[in-house]
């Protein structure tokens, strides 16, 4: 190092100026090279040589101390508002799905699910009207301007003011319910009206309440006024089970909506608020006071004058005289059979049943003239051997009681029950001129007793269906199995609970007198089983393949099963315990008598109808040693058929082919003088028959 160097340089020249001895230069260079690249051979020289390492952040100044600041400490709020924009998100995201499930902009606009019906007869006549009308929707912009004006005065002034919800009006309504001490005013606006009725149920509740609110933006979001103030006319209730305004003013001034004038426009504005109480048709008054409210409303907002306000005249519903009953026993079995037969529709769907209204008309003569005690009921249901019921009576008076006893009451058929035991017989080989034990027998300590106390050693199956043995039956139910007889009455549709006891046979199960009835008709018909209905039967067009041959049941054999069992029932009906509903045409069926003579039944078909009596009291007490299923329930069942099968026919369609009716065995007629009253009437009924089957 020269004299004049300093440490800090070499040869006269500063150190920071001197090359640095570590670089890279030609001299240092590696050799050349080559090697394989993707477009051919490439020198390593030509390679570029790697990025030089990011610069270090500069260091923040000294202070005065030498001592270099802390870093400013990083912000712990940002992760949380990065997890709250995007919860946000999502809980939007989750509403507008929610939305466009839940409230669609076109419910208000559907015709209700269960629309109204008018059930008729299979002639066309009515029978029944039920359900809520619901017709097509109306367009505010075609209307009267003064029927939206009325609503829009009575129920939202600022209508077209505000977004869904109306402070103003929540905020009135609530000082005047303060004032009140008591719910007196609502503040809904009629867009939350529509989100209420149309997209809500009716709880009132913070959550459903906020729901509402929800709504009634995405309402105001995309649709405009009158698309809402139409979609909100359109489905609002309006009382006597009326909904929109073009059924409301079809109902209550059978017109258009777009003929009403003002005073009825006014009428219907003021039924929003308490639609059942306010109906004109039952409160005429309480409904033009509303409508006077509602004029009063329109002139506070200038749509009309008060001058024309006060001269309007009020306006009266019209006046109906052919009202249609909402309910009877049959309207209220087949409701739920037509609701699934079509789908929904605007306005009155028109149903046509099976209901016969002559035979009805003759079924219900029947039960109000039969020799009923006070507190005794009765029922009748009649149909056609595949099931079509063509007439049900369910109690003495709908009017006092709805509570349908030949379809929802389940009561014990008696001796009826035996039709089972003895088809199961057959089925088994045996026949009518099988002998069968009429005597005492114990079974697990139960010993069934005969009713005329009188046990006749061994009869034939015809004789011991006839009387109506119980110590037989028991017998043969016990030698067939009591497996088979249930077995038989499950397929004869027998739907109810049947316990497997001995007791069974003798009918102490509960059924419906419609599937008992139901049951006879598939000895009628000779096919099983027979599904009770009140519409028509389906083609096998209709059905298709799979309902044809899904469908299927059974069908009895002629010569074993069915010729015989129809041989068993007309001795019953005719020479056994039914003699009193035996007729010149034709007659089968058998009675039956519950324990302690609690219900009476005949069931039996003849002609072209099969039909099922029973007589009984509802809180199941003794009828009296009097009443059996012989007597009372056979009168009525005969006292139908005859003004029956005038009208419809006495010809038996649905017997076997050439089947031939068996003669019945004469009685011992009695000697003079000794002629009993049962004898008179029975032979005067016989020569009537024969006396009306000469006139026609």
């Amino acid at each position: 190092m020269a004299d004049r160097d300093s440490p800090w340089q070499r040869g006269g020249r500063n150190v920071e100026d001197l090359p640095d001895p570590f670089a890279p230069s030609s001299v240092f260079a590696p050799p050349l090279t080559r090697r394989r690249g993707l477009f051919g051979w490439r020198s390593r020289r030509d390679e570029r040589p790697p990025a030089p390492p990011p610069s270090p952040p500069p260091l923040p100044p000294l202070t005065d101390d030498g001592y270099a600041p802390p870093p400013p400490p990083q912000s712990v709020r940002q992760p949380w508002v990065r997890w709250g924009f995007t919860a946000f998100g999502a809980l939007l995201l989750v509403t507008l799905l929610w939305l466009i499930i839940t409230a669609p902009l076109g419910r208000a606009l559907e015709p209700l699910p269960d629309p109204a019906m008018l059930i008729v007869s299979s002639e066309g006549r009515p029978i029944a009207r039920r359900g809520a009308i619901k017709e097509a929707p109306v367009d505010v912009t075609k209307l009267n301007p003064l029927t939206p004006a009325a609503f829009v005065a009575i129920e939202d002034r600022r209508f077209y003011r505000h977004w869904g919800i109306d402070p103003r009006a929540i905020g009135r309504a609530l000082v005047t319910n303060l004032r009140a001490g008591g719910v007196r005013q609502g503040g809904s606006t009629l867009t939350q009206q529509l989100a209420k009725t149309s997209f809500l149920s009716a709880d009132r509740d913070m959550k459903r309440k906020a729901q509402e609110v929800i709504i009634a933006f995405w309402l105001e979001g995309w649709l405009t006024k009158d698309e809402i103030l139409s979609r909100y006319l359109s489905s609002v209730y309006f009382g006597d089970g009326v909904y929109g305004l073009r059924a409301a003013s079809r109902h209550y001034f059978g017109r258009r909506p777009e003929q009403l004038s003002l005073a009825q426009s006014a009428m219907l504005a003021g039924l929003v608020q308490a639609p059942s109480r306010l109906a004109p048709t039952r409160n005429l008054a309480g409904a033009q006071k509303r409508a006077r409210l509602v004029l009063a409303a329109m002139a506070d907002t200038g749509v009309i004058t008060p001058t024309r306000a006060k001269a309007v005249t009020q306006a009266r519903p019209v006046i109906r005289t052919n009202k249609v009953p909402t309910g009877t026993y049959f309207a209220d079995w087949v409701a739920p059979q037509a609701g699934q037969a079509f789908e929904s529709d605007f306005g009155e769907v028109k149903v046509r049943t099976t209901l016969d209204a002559d035979l009805q008309r003759f079924a219900n003569r029947a039960i109000a003239g039969a020799p009923l005690a006070p507190g005794v009921q009765a029922a009748l249901v009649a149909m056609r051997p595949d099931g079509r019921v063509v007439a049900m009576v369910g109690g003495r008076s709908y009017k006092d009681s709805t509570f349908n006893r030949a379809t929802q009451a389940r009561r014990q058929p008696g001796s009826a029950f035996k039709l089972f035991v003895y088809l199961a017989a057959l089925r088994a080989g045996y026949t009518p001129s099988t002998l069968v034990d009429d005597k005492s027998i114990t079974i697990d300590g139960w010993t069934p007793a005969n009713n005329d106390g009188v046990y006749r050693d061994r009869i034939p199956l015809r004789e011991a269906f006839a009387r109506s043995s119980n110590a037989a039956t028991v017998r043969l139910s016990e030698q067939v199995g009591r497996a088979n007889v249930l077995r038989t009455a499950r397929e004869l549709g027998i739907g109810s609970t049947l316990p497997d006891s001995p007791s069974v046979a003798l009918g102490t199960a509960g059924v419906s007198l419609l599937e008992l009835t139901g049951a006879y008709a598939a000895i009628a018909g000779g096919r099983y089983p027979v599904a009770p209905t009140g519409l028509p039967l389906e083609t096998k067009e209709e059905q298709g393949f799979a309902g044809s041959f899904f469908g299927r049941g059974g069908q009895l054999d002629e010569r074993r099963d069915w010729r015989p069992m129809l041989d068993l029932l007309w001795a019953a009906a005719n020479e056994g315990t039914g003699k009193r509903a035996a007729m010149t045409t034709a007659t089968f069926g058998k009675t039956g008598t519950s324990q302690d003579n609690r219900d009476a039944l005949f069931v039996g078909f003849a002609g072209d109808l099969v039909v099922g009596v029973w007589v009984g009291r509802d809180d199941n007490k003794s009828l009296g040693k009097q009443v059996s299923g012989g007597t009372v329930p056979a009168q009525i069942w005969r006292n139908f058929m005859a003004s029956a099968l005038s009208v419809d026919g006495r010809g038996a369609s649905s017997l076997p082919e050439g089947y031939r009716v068996p003669r019945r065995t004469p009685a011992p007629r009695p000697a003079a003088g000794e002629a009993t009253l049962d004898s008179l009437i029975e032979e005067l009924g016989r020569a009537a028959e024969r006396v009306f089957e000469d006139v026609r």
